[in-house]
């Protein structure tokens, strides 16, 4: 068996260590990848911390993982050695469902995560992209744009399709009032999205401290949420607002800046629930609604989008031993954008 090296979470309550450890035999239709880099990703956190429940460890987080083609079994006809490419979110899905639909296949039962999660036999763990190789299957490995860099490209996989997949479904662009709620990891990959998307956007965070950045990355306007005024003067406003925050806020108050037949999407996850009123609803018809990452296809899509308009995230590139300091960090909001572990730091 080939042997890889990482970081692991190997319990809910201590910092990831360095970790050996064995990675399946390539198949004939597998792609073998050494890892460059890996973005860390905030769902990292709460799955190394077993916050969402389900967590298994010994676990290698890391779904938004670029490299390089190391080699390719012999049925694989889509990539060679020396290809730049990427794995993002999942490395696996029933192919055989009766109810398989390549554009929604992330909703569909069968879907395997590309860490903390079993390959389709039931039983052989998968690892994520903290480590400085991956084995996966073709049709689940993705193809950088030529003039999109691996580092700053790796968290397009999960921050970027996070944000695509719900602005392209409700139709963001030209003529289309956007809010993104919350100005991080997530938050600012809407922003550039929607702007590319010729959509209006405009920022809705707690403080005015990333207003600057907010508009160099194509928002017309940016107000704070801190400031009750806010509520008040964007009242009936939007078409559509993606909410990024992992934290308990009051959607009700969000729902009233929704235009008649506008919706909100949720992509991130607070740990408890949130109560929703009827009437911040029925009154102006609004929706509220969530999305998940995309299917590969869509992916690749957002992928070649990115890479016509020149989008890529901002970053700060860390080395692996550094991921436990980037975890606080990233509870603090110390980052812009977004951390990307550098797995050369690994030898």
């Amino acid at each position: 068996m080939p042997i890889a090296k990482g970081y692991a979470a190997t319990d809910a309550s201590k910092p990831l260590v360095p970790f050996t450890f064995e990675r399946r035999e390539p198949n004939d239709d597998d792609v073998v990848i050494a890892v460059q880099y890996c973005g860390v990703c905030h769902s990292d956190i709460h799955q190394a911390r077993n916050e969402w429940g389900g967590s298994k460890y010994p676990m290698v987080p890391g779904h938004e993982v670029a490299g390089t083609v190391t080699a390719v079994g012999s049925k694989v006809t889509k990539f060679k050695v020396g290809d730049r490419v990427g794995v993002g979110c999942f490395v696996d899905s029933c192919t055989t469902c009766a109810t398989r639909d390549l554009d929604y296949e992330h909703y569909m039962p069968g879907l395997v995560q590309t860490y903390n999660d079993v390959e389709a036999d039931g039983k052989t763990p998968t690892f994520g992209g903290y480590s400085d190789s991956i084995v996966v299957k073709e049709g689940y490995v993705l193809s950088f744009p030529d003039n999109i860099p691996l580092d700053s490209g790796a968290p397009l996989l999960c921050a970027g399709i996070t944000l695509y997949s719900p602005l392209r479904h409700w139709k963001a662009g030209p003529g289309k009032k956007v809010a993104i709620v919350g100005m991080g990891g997530l938050g600012h990959m809407g922003v550039k999205l929607a702007h590319a998307m010729g959509a209006d956007v405009t920022v809705l965070s707690q403080t005015l401290s990333k207003k600057e950045d907010g508009f160099k990355l194509g928002a017309k306007d940016y107000y704070a949420t801190s400031d009750a005024e806010t509520f008040t003067k964007l009242a009936g406003t939007f078409d559509l607002i993606i909410n990024t925050v992992g934290t308990a806020i009051d959607w009700n108050a969000y729902l009233n800046l929704l235009k008649y037949d506008g919706s909100m999407v949720l992509v991130g996850v607070p740990e408890h629930a949130v109560p929703v009123h009827a009437f911040s609803l029925i009154p102006g018809r609004r929706s509220l609604s969530g999305s998940m990452i995309g299917s590969i296809k869509e992916t690749q899509e957002m992928l070649d989008f990115c890479g016509e308009h020149n989008i890529v995230a901002e970053i700060e590139k860390i080395d692996i031993q550094d991921i436990n300091e980037a975890y606080e960090r990233v509870l603090k909001s110390d980052v812009r954008y977004r951390f990307v572990i550098d797995i050369a730091s690994l030898a």
